[in-house]
Order: structure tokens, then sequence, then C-alpha cells
């Protein structure tokens, strides 16, 4: 019995293609608490969205193949369930924030119909008690005139208005896990500020556990519990915020970092950009996926993939650079501005 709420462990899922074997998943590990918001951040491409569509098996097979690893819910596998088991924890369970609400929403159906008809599913609720609900989470979530918006077409709102209307029915069943995908994709500033404290207060109400996908490091401060670092298919790094924010040890985490303004800066900081493009994922590089983008690349990089170094309980991170016969790197960011070093065995490149 696992002590987790949810626990994914070695997971690998590949897409297969006209062009060969896409491996958008390699060996992701991370865990889920009760209550707990986990973030997981990085650039498009990196793996983020089909690892959690995978929880809740909505990566049509084929083309998608799990091909291996473990996701175990309060105890019980969901690796081997059919979709019309997993229909059981969809919804109640789990419940997600799709990133594209247009395609999400269904165009023939009024807004408030499809709201209602998820509670009417996963609560017990008669269908007038549905529709009150309905609007009252059309209203939490930010909508002008939620009577009137129960009654409207996704065709007839604005791109915005429809991300609101998926996260009203994400939230509407108090499901045990939310997972967001992007949730305030293409809202306001405002509008994005009510969301995060609607999704806190839900949390802290209900208890609800949060899957957070961003590459808001704005949105990942103000939220998360845990923050996983993804990078081509892997979490290159993981911690609590302040181990990610103020003691990162991957070239990668510290990429990121330095292209986000920060206002207790001096004025006169260049943002950095990370130099290149992803590996292509239908052959991974044998090596550290970051190597060719990374400006402390060493041989042993280009040829061994890092083990993950353990910093203390809760971070680790999987860069040769933390290896005792490393050189000493110092971090261009963060407050502990040296890597835990006791050789030089590398070679910079």
């Amino acid at each position: 019995m696992s002590k987790h709420l949810l626990e994914v462990k070695d997971l690998y899922v590949s897409f297969d293609t006209y062009a060969g074997e896409v491996q958008a998943v390699r060996g992701v590990d991370f865990t889920l608490d009760g209550g707990e918001t986990l973030a997981i951040v990085g650039e498009s491409g990196c793996g983020k969205s089909v690892t959690v569509q995978t929880i809740m098996k909505l990566n049509p097979e084929p083309p998608s193949r799990i091909k291996g690893g473990s996701i175990l819910y309060r105890g019980e596998e969901l690796i081997n369930k059919t979709n019309r088991e997993m229909q059981a924890y969809r919804g109640k369970e789990f419940s997600m924030i799709f990133q594209d609400s247009m395609t999400s929403l269904n165009p023939t159906m009024r807004v408030g119909r499809q709201i209602s008809e998820a509670i009417l599913k996963h609560r017990k609720m008669d269908r007038k008690e549905a529709k009150k609900l309905a609007v009252e989470m059309l209203a939490k979530v930010g909508l002008p005139n939620p009577d009137k918006c129960y009654r409207q077409y996704p065709h007839t709102l604005s791109g915005g208005m429809r991300q609101r209307v998926m996260i009203a029915m994400a939230l509407s069943c108090e499901p045990a896990i939310l997972l967001a995908d992007e949730p305030t994709t293409a809202l306001d500033v405002t509008t994005q500020a009510q969301i995060l404290e609607l999704m806190k207060e839900i949390k802290e109400r209900t208890g609800t556990s949060i899957i957070l996908i961003t590459h808001n490091l704005g949105v990942v401060s103000r939220m998360a519990d845990r923050i996983a670092i993804m990078y081509a298919g892997k979490i290159v790094e993981r911690g609590l915020p302040d181990d990610i924010f103020y003691r990162p040890k991957h070239p990668y985490t510290w990429g990121l970092l330095g292209s986000m303004p920060d206002m207790s800066l001096r004025t006169d900081r260049k943002l950095t950009s990370i130099p290149g493009t992803p590996p292509d994922l239908f052959a991974p590089p044998e090596g550290c996926a970051f190597a060719s983008r990374c400006p402390y690349c060493m041989h042993v990089c280009l040829k061994h993939e890092p083990p993950v170094f353990d910093m203390s309980e809760e971070h680790q991170s999987a860069c040769w650079l933390i290896d005792s016969r490393a050189e000493m790197v110092v971090p261009p960011l963060g407050e502990d501005k040296t890597l835990r070093v006791k050789g030089r065995g590398g070679h910079v490149v």
C-alpha cells in the first residue's frame, strides 16, 4: 500500500508515428500527497501534458503506448485499467483543466448543460441543485452574468471566458486530484489572480491535490508546495520552492530562472536565454539530453546519462556537475553560489 495519494514510478510513454517512435516520456517519477500542489515546469514538448494525460489514460492507444512504469492511486494500479474502468475515476477522483478550451467543450451543447452533466454524474444532486451549483461556479471563476452564460453556447464566448468555463467544470465535482494544464492561459492578469485564489480556496476547503503544469514561474512560486523541472521527457530537478528558486543545481533550471524578470534585482541585469533547441525525441541522445545546450557540458555528459543526486531529502538533481569528480562551477543564480564539489575530474568542452 503506497503512503502517497498518487505515485508515478519509472513511467515510459511513446507515440508510434509513420516517421518512427517518439519517446515522449522517459522514466518519470514523482509522488503527490493529499492537499499538496505539485508544479511541473518545462519547455513546450518536454512531455508535461503527456504525463498528466497518461494518469487519466486520455492519450488514444494507438498511437500512444505506455511502454513501462506504474501509476498508483491510493495504492491501486491504474496502468492496466480499461477505458471503461477509468470512467469511474475521471471527474470525481481526477479532473482536468485542458489547455485548449475551444476543442475541450462540446460546441453543440450549452455551457450550463455541460457543467450540470458532470455534476449529475459524480455528485448526489438533482437537476435543480446541479443547475444552481453550475451557476455558482460560473460566478466564482469571474464570469459576468453567470445566469446568461449558463444558457450560452461555447462559440459565443471569448477564449478567456471558455477557459473559465473549463475551470468551473473541473472544480464543480471537487475531485481528489485536479490536473491543471496551463489553467490561466488566455486570461488577463486580474482574472489569473482570481482563478489562482479560487483553486487555493478549493484546495484548502476540500483537501484537493493539484498537479499544475505551467510555464509561468510566478504562478509556480505562488501555488506550488513542490516543483519538478522537466526536460526532454525526464524530470531533471525537483525540490521545494526554496530549493528551486534559491538553491538550483541543474543548468536547465538556471536557464529558466535567468529568463524570468525579477524586480528585486538590479535593473541593468539582462535576461538570459537558453541557446539551441530541445533534442529530437525520435532519437534521444545517449548522454544528458541537455548537453548540446549546456554551457558547462563535459565529455561525460555526451556519453553517459547522469544519475540523480540527492541534495537533501526533498531536493534531487540529475547533473554530472554535482559529481565529486567534476570541476567547480559557480551557479549564475540563487543564494547558494557553489555546487557541492570535492574534486576536479571533468573538462568543460
